[in-house]
């Protein structure tokens, strides 16, 4: 910008958080960046207009805004677009994917930056590609990238549940694409410590297994036939089994029945192992929140507290929080928590692997001095296994998801 003056002005796109405080605490940290000006779209309108009409070398604004943006100020117009966490542009008929192409098709240098680029498989590629270069290297229309580069594979009469690549198109489609791409570990540029994985498994008592059993048949009966499972019916089938697993599950009428306690009693004496180090819990319902809140605070004499605003992002940053939690699908891209602690801590996982992998990352990165341990409670018997098991093979895809319930039925 202020060197070889090839842009001049740069739009950041972001997810939330790290659009309100990373990327301008980033560019306050590094020496050769400090003259950049800032100016952050987040907020109230009032204060987004008031941002996007201020003079600044950089705007940022979360991706959420950026159709807002696109509406309210369409004649905006920036040499350069950043797309960071260039994932969540997979989905080529969203909102945010058609606001992104209104800035796409008049910036001179596009830049997706992801750790995950094709965690679901190469289907999400089309999306993040045609953000990039308009459509240039994968085509127009997603029918058509489909047609050229994949075969159906599940599927139910004229419903096609999911797509496999056709022999010899993985390597076509790197090659379409490696003029733009570059591929890069951290691993073979950083020197990281280690990372150590480790599970602490649980076991529910008699009459809690047979509950499980019970709930389990009762959600199963209506299928009557495993072959007939469907991604929504299995998606739906491991939601609840994985609920029970972590010790309560939801009610039809929105209420929640708790099951067991065990996951609790493990993170309690986690806790305690950890002899005063600040340990990051990710969690994934909402009871989970609730019930490890209630049970630290009653039975632990602590006082949790969730990273999930500004003051708590930096209260973590500084180690004054003992437990911190955090949910996997609203901070698991971009922050920058790995000077709080070393420590990650599933109460309950989840089947995505880009949601695991980054929630991992917020420790496990650049800047980190102490060897980073991922710890995963895990109730034995149950569907955690199942997930557990995917996670590791890094295969995550709704085929696992179908064939990991079917298992549980043929049990």
């Amino acid at each position: 910008m202020y060197e070889t003056f090839d842009v001049s002005s740069v739009l950041v796109v972001a997810p939330l958080r790290v659009a309100k405080y990373t990327w301008s605490d980033e560019i306050r940290k590094w020496d050769h960046l400090k003259g950049l000006t800032v100016s952050v779209m987040c907020g109230t309108e009032k204060q987004r207009r008031a941002a996007a009409e201020a003079k600044a070398d950089i705007h940022i604004i979360n991706r959420e805004n950026l159709p807002w943006l696109v509406e309210h100020y369409p004649q905006l117009k920036y040499d350069m677009v950043v797309y960071d966490e260039l994932s969540s542009f997979k989905n080529s008929q969203a909102k945010r994917f058609k606001a992104a192409m209104h800035y796409t098709v008049r910036a001179e240098r596009v830049v997706g930056l992801t750790g995950t680029p094709a965690s679901n498989g190469y289907m999400d590629l089309f999306g993040e590609y045609k953000v990039i270069d308009s459509g240039k290297r994968l085509g127009q229309f997603i029918s058509r990238y489909r047609g050229m580069y994949f075969l159906p594979d599940k599927t139910n009469g004229h419903i096609v549940y999911s797509y496999r690549l056709q022999q010899g198109a993985e390597k076509e489609i790197q090659d379409k694409i490696s003029d733009i791409t570059v591929s890069m570990q951290a691993k073979d540029y950083l020197k990281l410590p280690s990372c150590l994985y480790t599970k602490n498994y649980v076991c529910m008592e008699e009459k809690e297994a047979k509950i499980y059993k019970q709930m389990k048949q009762d959600l199963i009966l209506p299928l009557d036939d495993d072959e007939e499972i469907t991604a929504q019916s299995a998606a739906a089938l491991s939601n609840k089994l994985i609920q029970m697993a972590n010790g309560a599950v939801y009610t039809d009428e929105g209420g929640v029945r708790v099951i067991h306690d065990h996951k609790l009693e493990a993170l309690a004496d986690i806790i305690e192992q950890q002899n005063g180090k600040p340990l990051l819990v990710a969690y994934w319902y909402k009871h989970d929140l609730s019930r490890i809140e209630e049970y630290l605070m009653k039975v632990v004499g602590i006082k949790p507290v969730r990273i999930d605003s500004e003051e708590a992002i930096r209260a973590w940053t500084n180690r004054e929080v003992l437990v911190g939690l955090i949910h996997p699908a609203s901070a698991g891209h971009g922050l920058n928590l790995q000077s709080g602690g070393s420590t990650v801590c599933w109460f309950g996982l989840t089947w995505s692997l880009e949601l695991y992998q980054q929630t991992n990352a917020r420790l496990y990165r650049q800047g980190q001095k102490e060897t980073t341990v991922i710890t995963h409670i895990i109730t034995k018997g149950t569907m955690d296994e199942a997930v557990m098991k995917a996670l590791e093979c890094k295969d995550i895809t709704q085929n696992i998801l179908i064939n990991s319930v079917r298992a549980e039925l043929k049990k």
